[in-house]
């Protein structure tokens, strides 16, 4: 069996070896069976089905009994192999008594049996009390036994659908867990460790206890202890005070072994080198005086060569510059191409993240340039191009020495960043027209990262330079629109052409814009993401970068692990509050996808003549994009109507198009009978950011009118008068008269029943007039409704799964994007679009005037009448209310 052969046909006959008294063949035979349990379980089945029935005094279950502690051990071990759900009920007394055995060797044994059980019948290990029995190992004697009940635990944690603990962690367990730590095996201190993980502290003064009870196990020789127990102090650190000195001591104490990592074998560099990466965005301090450990060796493996290099840019300061730049000057003379480029990029990130040396990393970079070897002056253009971003109007110097390779690039990232240094400084570069124009000839061929930047550079020019480039920008744009497959490069063409044919003013707000100044912190991991990867250091999340909701199958997006907010920072707190955990990487089973990489389908662009701008003289740029776009030329007779920059895009996307938000019909709120002849009809709207009551009296009575005052009972949203109700009085029999009240949200609150529900009381010379009306839902909706799509993702996430409701719209005789446009015009905004086997999908979001979030995904299915509404919300009773907005708006 062991040379691979398969003996599996002997299975019933090496069954019944197990009645042997000899040790070393019982131990071969429970080998064989452990072996063909696991690879052929069928075949275990139809073997194990010859005695099931006798299982009760079978060899294996006496071997439970046997005097010899190896054999029970044995016995209980191969019980736990065979994955037989058949037979499991016939292992549950054997099991139960191997859990309380004398030997601790059988006990530690059983506590991993337990778990294999759980796996193959999770009902039964919960019926038969052992779970209950697994907690109680956790205060054996025996640190292994201790280690295994943790280690069992965690695994039938891992794998529980409600992801719930299953130990409720306390001051006592952890002491019996710390005092077990000292005593077992590596591995078992790796699962005490990771266990420890997971407990938080109730204070300061506990966390430095723990903390100084696993410092020693920074020192063992087995690299995961170490990870291990640098991930569990890693947490604990968040929760003490960050200016105390035992934080200082302990950040010190975190260096070495770190360091000592690096002298292993590569692989164990290299994972020792991933986790180091997150430790040290998190908190640099530990290894800022340890870069001299990350310089390459000319023997590393390339993998672990880029990942020394990515720690030591993360790593450069002021005070290492100098030793850094010449390292990495020296790297980019290496043979190895891969290694070079990044060595390049390095001294261009160093020059952005330490700013009195810029001027010392620009000059090595030209140095480098000045080699001529093709693939250095490639990287080192890339990255001048940040730095001129950073630093602007600083290093242009050096553009006529960038300009002298310009026949040398052939690689589009180093092609593009050469065409955007052009276009933005083209006013002090003499021959920039010319210089665009060469790239120009070969535009089709060209890569679309270059296309798209060529398109900007050359619009760049013309609105810096407009009397000679009208036929450079005119070519480009007719190249850009009309010759090009590409639905960017199109879209971007058409933009620029709308906003030069309709108001260079505008044009020049737009393309020319200052950029926000470039940062070094760009490659950082988003914040959350990173305190979620800190929690599992020493794992394959930590090597990948990613949550392990990304790549194990199964694993609940709630099982997510996260630091715990600093106990001393007021600043922290704030800044967490403001930016919800976002989950960049969503379930695979999550309907919501992958917002972060989508963006919104807006309507069918709607394109106004243009008129030709005398300014410029673009009378070329004034009747082209008609005739693309389908229209007609109207000449120039149209006359010029200044926009500003937001309002010409508005009318480019479709935003500015359309009526106002809906208002509900008015409806008769008092009949002319119950007031006494005073008749009421009504409704709200929303105008300008404030909620309107929008009311017709009309007098059906024999006597004047006057006197009129209006009050609102407490209400769900604070619904008060801003101002008193102005009636002209008298109002005489058979008139009618028209008024409005602007009402404010900062009135008394009382929840009403239901939630919409208003109570009016208004009255006049003749009496005081009670009745209630319904508020529509969409007169809440607030203008700042608009969230990230980060922060819409996160708090999808993170709003409970009962707080979820469904709701169908029927009859809607809309498309996807006119929803989009309706919902918008009533403060609905949507977050992204996507279309999932035929249907659409909307993510919208919305905020009501009293700070309820609501979040909703439309399904829209072309063809079909019905749209499905999930709506998730904090506060789920504000659903049906909501419901009727939409159902309202989308049939108006």
């Amino acid at each position: 069996m062991t040379v691979g052969k398969d003996v599996s046909a002997l299975f019933p006959d090496v069954v019944n070896c197990m009645q042997t008294d000899n040790l070393e063949l019982k131990k071969l035979v429970y080998l064989y069976l452990m072996n063909y349990a696991k690879s052929q379980p069928d075949m275990a089945i139809m073997a194990v089905n010859t005695f099931v029935k006798e299982l009760a005094t079978s060899p294996m279950t006496k071997d439970c009994e046997d005097p010899n502690p190896l054999i029970r051990a044995l016995a209980v071990r191969t019980m736990g192999c065979i994955r037989v759900d058949k037979i499991t009920e016939y292992l549950c007394e054997p099991l139960r008594k191997c859990l309380k055995d004398e030997d601790p060797y059988v006990r530690k044994t059983a506590a991993v049996c337990v778990a294999k059980l759980y796996d193959i019948n999770a009902a039964l290990v919960e019926d038969q009390g052992f779970l209950d029995q697994l907690k109680d190992l956790l205060s054996d004697s025996n640190p292994m036994v201790v280690a295994n009940a943790v280690a069992a635990l965690s695994e039938i944690n891992e794998a529980s659908p409600s992801g719930q603990p299953l130990v409720e962690m306390n001051a006592q367990t952890i002491n019996k867990l710390l005092t077990a730590l000292n005593e077992c095996t590596e591995w078992g201190q790796v699962f005490i460790l990771d266990s420890l993980a997971n407990y938080s502290p109730k204070d300061d003064r506990e966390a430095q206890s723990i903390c100084e009870r696993i410092t020693p196990r920074l020192a063992h020789a087995n690299a995961a202890v170490v990870l291990s127990a640098v991930k569990v102090l890693m947490k604990l650190i968040e929760m003490l005070q960050s200016e105390s000195d035992f934080v200082g001591t302990l950040t010190k104490k975190l260096a070495p072994p770190l360091v000592t990592l690096l002298s292993s074998e590569p692989e164990v560099q290299y994972v020792a080198l991933r986790n180091i990466n997150l430790i040290v965005q998190k908190r640099p301090d530990i290894l800022k005086h340890e870069m001299k450990v990350f310089f390459v060796k000319y023997n590393d493996p390339i993998y672990v060569k880029l990942e020394k290099l990515d720690i030591m840019i993360r790593l450069a300061s002021q005070a290492n510059i100098a030793q850094v730049l010449s390292e990495l000057k020296e790297y980019a003379t290496e043979v190895d191409v891969d290694f070079v480029r990044k060595a390049v990029r390095a001294i261009g990130r160093c020059a952005i993240k330490v700013e009195p040396s810029a001027e010392r990393c620009v000059s090595t970079l030209l140095d480098l340039i000045q080699t001529k070897v093709n693939y250095v002056v490639q990287e080192a253009i890339v990255v001048i191009k940040d730095i001129f971003r950073k630093y602007p109007n600083k290093y242009e110097s050096i553009i006529s020495t960038l300009c002298e390779n310009l026949d040398t690039l052939d690689e589009p990232e180093a092609r593009a960043s050469m065409i955007w240094i052009i276009g933005e400084y083209a006013e002090r570069i003499d021959n920039a027209d010319e210089l665009l124009e060469s790239f120009l000839e070969g535009f089709h061929d060209e890569n679309t990262q270059v296309q798209l930047q060529l398109l900007t550079a050359i619009v760049k020019l013309f609105l810096k330079r407009p009397t000679d480039t009208q036929e450079l920008v005119q070519q480009v744009l007719s190249l850009a629109t009309q010759d090009s497959d590409n639905p960017d490069l199109r879209d971007r063409g058409f933009i620029y052409w709308r906003l030069l044919s309709t108001d260079p003013a505008a044009a020049k707000e737009v393309v020319l814009a200052e950029k926000p100044l470039i940062s070094e912190e760009t490659d950082l991991l988003e914040p959350t993401l990173l305190d979620e990867l800190i929690c599992h250091i020493s794992s394959l999340a930590s090597v990948y970068h990613k949550p392990p909701t990304a790549f194990v199958e199964g694993r609940a997006a709630g099982t997510r692990k996260s630091l715990p907010a600093r106990s001393n920072s007021n600043e922290d707190s704030t800044q967490h509050a403001a930016q919800p955990h976002a989950q960049v990487i969503p379930a695979q089973d999550s309907l919501i996808g992958d917002l972060l990489s989508m963006d919104i389908g807006g309507p069918t662009m709607v394109t106004p003549t243009p008129a030709s701008q005398s300014g410029l003289g673009l009378d070329l740029l004034g009747s082209g994009l008609d005739g693309i776009l389908g229209g007609t030329d109207t000449g120039n007779t149209a006359p010029v109507v200044s926009q500003t920059t937001t309002g010409l895009l508005g009318d480019i996307f479709g935003f500015n198009q359309g009526p106002t938000s809906y208002i509900a019909p008015k409806v008769n709120w008092l009949p002319a009978e119950k007031g006494k002849g005073f008749d009421i009809w009504g409704t709200f709207s929303r105008k300008n950011g404030q909620i309107s009551m929008d009311m017709t009296f009309t007098n059906k009575a024999m006597q004047p009118m006057g006197g009129f005052a209006i009050q609102l009972n407490k209400n769900s949203f604070g619904l008060t008068p801003a101002a008193p109700l102005q009636v002209p009085s008298p109002l005489n029999p058979g008139t009618s008269i028209d008024t409005s009240v602007i009402l404010s949200t900062a009135g008394a609150v009382q929840r009403m029943e239901p939630l919409n529900n208003l109570q009016v009381a208004i009255k006049n010379n003749i009496d005081v007039f009670y009745f209630a009306c319904i508020v529509p839902m969409n007169v809440y909706f607030a203008e700042d409704g608009q969230l990230d799509k980060r922060v819409f993702l996160s708090t999808w996430k993170d709003i409970p799964a009962q707080n979820e409701v469904q709701y169908t719209l029927k009859g809607v005789m809309l498309t996807a994007d006119q929803v989009v446009q309706k919902m918008q015009q009533n403060n609905v905004f949507t977050i992204a679009k996507r279309n999932v086997e035929g249907q659409d999908m909307l993510y919208q979001s919305l905020k009501l005037t009293n700070t309820v979030w609501v979040l909703n995904e439309l399904k829209i299915q072309p063809g079909n009448p019905d749209v499905t509404l999930s709506l998730k919300s904090r506060s789920v009773e504000v659903a049906p209310g909501i419901f009727q907005a939409y159902n309202a708006i989308l049939h108006s």
